[in-house]
């Protein structure tokens, strides 16, 4: 059996008038997300995690924001196209391991149902998605809520 871990982190500024969406949730917030989709950091992180994983590049080079194709795109999107690309070379997911890192909202009201738009998109339980997060306690520009960060972690199986 062959294995192949991949890793994948995204940034995106915070600003008002903006919608949040994180793990293909909308969260309630008075600010959102600022990018040429719909700024998921959550799904960007996991899409970058599982093309590293196969050295396939990174999602810029996939979808990248220069295309119009991809303005305002559901992220969703993106992450079903990615492991598809996965799909394609023989590979499955095995796990999702990840963390937000945001100072507010809070998002523990949501994980789960990060938890099940995520695995109904890669064909995992949600106890097979770990969405975790924590705060910079109010250090940096995340403390400042200027910002928004993502990690994953991913482990695929050559099937």
């Amino acid at each position: 059996m062959s294995f192949r871990i991949g890793q994948g982190i995204d940034f995106h500024q915070l600003a008002e008038g903006r919608e949040l969406w994180l793990g293909g949730v909308k969260i309630p917030h008075t600010k959102g997300a600022v990018g040429h989709s719909d700024a998921d950091v959550l799904l960007h992180a996991i899409c970058d995690a599982m093309l590293g994983a196969l050295a396939l590049g990174d999602i810029g080079k996939h979808f990248p924001d220069t295309d119009a194709t991809y303005k305002g795109i559901d992220s969703k999107i993106l992450l079903q196209r990615s492991y598809e690309l996965v799909r394609a070379r023989g590979y499955k997911l095995i796990n999702i391991d990840s963390t937000l890192l945001l100072q507010a909202p809070k998002i523990k009201p949501y994980v789960e149902q990060m938890q099940r738009a995520i695995a109904d998109i890669v064909n995992l339980t949600i106890d097979d998605v770990s969405i975790k997060a924590t705060t910079t306690e109010t250090l940096s520009f995340i403390g400042r809520e200027e910002g928004v960060v993502a990690t994953a972690s991913v482990l695929l199986q050559k099937y």
